[in-house]
């Protein structure tokens, strides 16, 4: 048996370490970006591990610490994108409840359920490209530029794909009201 010197062991250990934090710090949101895009809890679960599996392998491509988000978050939506694409449809399953936040009572965990529920149903008359392009601009605040480079297009379709998105879901929130 060969014994390894301790530096690398102990670099392997601390590359274990800083892995598991990136794993940490971004896993709720990698899988919310996904579960928007899939719209299925089982595939947005398998997905999520398949990104950073990716992303894990690829770690050395990564320039700027800084940037881990933008880049896990563009490895999350091309990993969703390419499951939509080799499927050709998107199942439906709701996911039972949202995570307690801690500290809620239980007038806000009604309301943010309401909510949750309400953001979900609309998200569901986009198609792929346009939640995509959607949740990359405005829940993950990327410049259109950088959602491009996530989607495979250009600038301008990004933007025509957002404001579908914005259409479509103005139309749902009418519909919606009293």
């Amino acid at each position: 048996m060969i014994e390894t010197e301790p530096e690398t062991r102990l670099g392997g250990e601390a590359q274990a370490e800083a892995d598991a934090a990136f794993i940490e710090a971004h896993m709720r949101r990698v899988f919310r970006l996904i579960y928007r895009v899939v719209n299925n809890v089982p595939d947005a679960q398998d997905l999520t591990q398949d990104a950073f599996v990716k992303a894990l392998k690829r770690r050395e491509q990564l320039r700027d610490d800084a940037k881990s988000g933008q880049w896990i978050s563009r490895i999350a939506v091309n990993t969703a994108l390419d499951f939509v694409r080799k499927r050709k449809r998107v199942v439906f399953e709701e996911i039972e409840k949202a995570p307690e936040t801690p500290g809620e009572t239980p007038e806000q965990a009604v309301l943010r359920s309401e909510q949750h529920a309400y953001i979900e149903d609309g998200l569901r008359l986009l198609s792929a490209r346009e939640r995509a392009a959607l949740i990359l601009r405005d829940v993950e605040g990327l410049p259109a530029s950088e959602v491009a480079r996530c989607l495979g297009c250009s600038p301008a379709t990004v933007r025509s794909h957002i404001a579908n998105a914005r259409v479509k879901f103005k139309k749902y929130a009418q519909r919606r009201r009293p």
